[in-house]
């Protein structure tokens, strides 16, 4: 799914996990009398640490204090004298998750490089994170890059950058010129941090000209973007998301309405005013109900059709046109929606009758759930009723984004594979999960024995690691996917839909899911929010 909230209990503990094992490693390298390793960025000096061999930085500032330029493009950080330690991980950015309250003091990146200035031109791999476009940053444990950086020879790096009301309220709409970054603030954060992967990439053993982006839910919707804004190009080639989407953008109108909605609740006529708000009173707004859900939802955040940083849709009615040669891979978990409707121990002892009201709200389109129904019990006629709700809430709501982007990037023909991970180590909690939503960042950064995973430490678990940190290596150095442990990946198109589906016996399957995809391409697809 595009913007599933990560639940912020899990990031609390994930925070305080992080903390406490950096903690650990100061004062062991401190005793053993290490020389920090030193780069050079265009703010001055940093000092990192090494970890099992790794040169890590963490917490570079690649932009200023947001709070003097809220709702505004950000500008370049202030230069330092001296040399800056590059130790803990910066501020997250304001948000009521787990990782709250956060500060707009938030541009901050972490490098994880095998060697500093060697020349060694090394592929570079910028994760963005999930959360929506509403919470989370880049130093959860699940996103360390070490392992990743050891296993391929490769420079990762992770980044934090503005969210929710302080990263995608337009005001434009109600303010004028003044506000002309503010529907798109974030993105242009990520825009600048590309920008400075680029300017820094060798001095960090890295190819300027070989930038990977990966994302998973949040992280994928906001690589999508990204392929459709001009001031992006360029800035990468090759893009990697996971269970992440952003077939529309937010319109005008619909983003106006909710900028009014936050004006209304400060009391306030003049959007001036809430450049003044402070930061935790601003934070109010993310809690207002949207109004255009159904359901008691948080106010929608995310990308805004300007006409001038996003002047088209991402991936409606067409693939962005600047991207059309920028390998692609998309891929979705099985049974996404379990991670998110799966606490509800109601949703596992459904029976027939009330399975239709539960999709009424669920499935996040306009298709009688009498014909869903119908459809799954002859498709799947062993499925309980419970089934028939996570699967269809998945192909309907989570899965239906990422066919949209597949079948536009088809019809473009540019370079472009196709995974589902159905992968799950079986038993216990697993088998009511199963390949649930988030379940391959684990295993793509092969982190599986980090705090936060869930995919156990079995056998199994460090081959699905290995195959999926290879196959996403391989796309870093060479633009394709395939490597030596999988069957051979095909490029997905709309004659056979292939697509490689992670397993214990993974294999190049043809439309996998076929049924459900055709009952879902009944109605048309508006990315939830967004109208």
């Amino acid at each position: 799914m595009t913007a599933a909230p990560d639940d912020p209990h899990r990031r609390c503990f994930l925070r305080a996990g992080a903390l406490v094992s950096l903690g650990a490693a100061l004062p062991a390298a401190a005793a053993r009398g290490q020389a920090s390793p030193i780069a050079r960025v265009r703010g001055g000096r940093v000092a990192g640490q090494t970890e099992q061999g790794t040169h890590v930085f963490r917490g570079i500032p690649y932009g200023a204090d947001t709070a003097p330029r809220r709702f505004q493009q950000a500008a370049l950080e202030a230069p330092w004298h001296g040399v800056r330690d590059a130790l803990a991980y910066g501020s997250a950015a304001p948000q009521t998750s787990g990782e709250g309250p956060g500060s707009e003091d938030c541009l901050y990146l972490n490098v994880w490089t095998p060697a500093l200035r060697d020349g060694g031109r090394r592929p570079v791999l910028v994760y963005l994170h999930g959360g929506a476009y509403n919470n989370g940053s880049g130093s959860d444990p699940l996103y360390d890059g070490g392992n990743l950086c050891r296993r391929g020879d490769v420079v990762v790096v992770t980044v934090n950058h503005r969210l929710n009301v302080f990263g995608y309220l337009y005001l434009a709409g109600l303010g004028g010129d003044a506000f002309a970054d503010s529907g798109n603030a974030g993105q242009l954060d990520l825009v600048q941090a590309l920008q400075w992967v680029r300017q820094h990439a060798a001095e960090f053993g890295g190819d300027a000209g070989n930038v990977t982006v990966f994302g998973q839910s949040g992280g994928g919707a906001k690589i999508a973007t990204l392929m459709a804004m001009p001031a992006a190009r360029g800035l990468f080639h090759r893009a990697w998301t996971m269970s992440g989407q952003q077939v529309t953008a937010a319109g005008p109108r619909a983003a106006t309405q909710r900028a009014r909605k936050v004006l209304e609740h400060f009391h306030l006529h003049d959007p001036q005013a809430l450049r003044t708000l402070p930061m935790e009173k601003l934070l109010e707004a993310v809690k207002l109900r949207d109004p255009s859900w159904v359901e008691d939802t948080g106010l929608y955040f995310g990308p805004v059709l300007d006409a001038h940083h996003l002047p088209v849709h991402p991936f409606w009615p067409q693939a962005p046109v600047q991207s059309a040669a920028v390998p692609m891979v998309i891929g979705n978990t099985h049974d996404e929606t379990r991670a998110f409707l799966g606490h509800d121990a109601r949703n596992f002892e459904l029976d027939w009758d009330e399975l239709p009201a539960k999709l009424e709200k669920e499935q996040f389109v306009d298709l009688l759930p009498s014909v869903v129904i119908a459809a799954y019990r002859r498709m799947y006629p062993h499925y309980t009723p419970s089934e028939v709700f996570f699967a269809s809430t998945t192909a309907g709501r989570s899965w239906r984004g990422a066919v949209e982007e597949l079948e536009a990037r088809a019809r473009q023909g540019a370079p472009t594979w196709a995974y589902q991970l159905d992968w799950y180590d079986h038993g216990g909690e697993a088998e009511r999960l199963r390949a649930f939503h988030t379940l391959d960042i684990p295993l793509v950064f092969h982190n599986t024995h980090q705090p936060g995973s869930r995919t156990g430490s079995s056998a199994s678990a460090t081959r699905m690691a290995d195959a999926m940190s290879d196959a996403l290596l391989a796309f870093a150095r060479h633009g394709d996917p395939g490597q030596g442990g999988l069957p051979h990946w095909e490029p997905y198109s709309l004659q056979r839909r292939q697509t490689l589906v992670f397993d214990r016996d993974s294999r190049l399957q043809d439309d996998p899911r076929g049924g459900e995809r055709r009952l879902y391409a009944q109605v048309p697809f508006v990315q939830r929010g967004t109208s």
